[in-house]
């Protein structure tokens, strides 16, 4: 696996290392762009101001659009899909400050934090060039203290590693708003559905219908995030939902609001 030393693109808008060790990039991505699996030496936060994202790790696929970033630690192999034309603000903190803060521990693992305003506010502050030492100092302490008051795993599919279920996982994936039966799908990967039911909640820590439902509600933020005009009664019927009610109940337990409330059309 490639280590990719900072930065990785060449278009850097804002590129510089700060007192307090981190080191902060700016870069616009267009739509369509894939950044292959790769990993870095630095831990980072991913945020894309504007736009969404989907970051991919060993362990699963994240949503990201703009109210989320992704906490990447060093060393994790990750690959990055821009499905909306994004502005994304990366800091990468290096080991040695992580050490010195007491930081490494709560931060070994990728997560989805929920970006609250005071923490989006404070991330585009990094980037004003203006800033002094001090005050440069100031906001990266306000940004690890919000990281820990907003962790989220709503946008979270959990990828299983055993190879039939991976199959299979991939298959739900790909078309997440089919309705798959795990008989058909256990049949499609040479398992029995019994085994492949046992494989779903071992790998994933969720049931297969859960693991299904969260797959849906991911394709569903995904469009959320990247059409505007789409209704939520257009979404539940091309997700299979019997009705509006059903589809937001369900999209309610994943990520703890409404399809409107998320789409901020409430």
């Amino acid at each position: 696996m490639t280590v990719v030393e900072t930065p990785i693109l060449r278009e850097v808008r804002g590129n510089h290392r700060s007192t307090a060790g981190v080191h902060l990039v700016a870069r616009d991505y267009p739509r369509g762009l894939r950044l292959d699996p790769h990993m870095h030496r630095e831990a980072q936060l991913v945020y894309a101001a504007k736009g969404t994202m989907q970051v991919t790790t060993p362990g699963g696929r994240w949503l990201v659009p703009p109210d989320r970033a992704v906490w990447v630690p060093a060393g994790l192999e990750h690959a990055i899909d821009v499905l909306a034309d994004i502005e994304m603000r990366t800091l990468y903190f290096d080991l040695p400050w992580l050490t010195r803060e007491q930081r490494n521990d709560s931060l070994a693992k990728e997560f989805v934090v929920r970006v609250s305003p005071l923490l989006h506010q404070a991330i585009l502050a990094l980037f004003d060039a203006r800033n002094t030492q001090e005050r440069t100092e100031l906001l990266v302490r306000l940004v690890m203290l919000e990281l820990h008051q907003a962790e989220d795993s709503a946008t979270f599919v959990p990828l299983p590693r055993e190879p039939r279920c991976r199959r299979a996982a991939m298959i739900v994936l790909d078309d997440p708003t089919g309705l798959h039966d795990i008989d058909t799908l256990a049949r499609e990967v040479g398992t029995s559905a019994r085994t492949l039911s046992r494989l779903f909640s071992t790998q994933t820590q969720l049931s297969f219908k859960s693991w299904c439902q969260r797959a849906r509600i991911a394709a569903a933020i995904q469009r959320l995030s990247t059409d505007a005009g789409v209704s939520v009664k257009q979404l539940a019927t091309q997700l299979g939902y019997a009705s509006v009610p059903a589809f937001s109940a369900a999209f309610r337990q994943v990520t703890g609001r409404t399809p409107t409330e998320f789409a901020g059309k409430g």
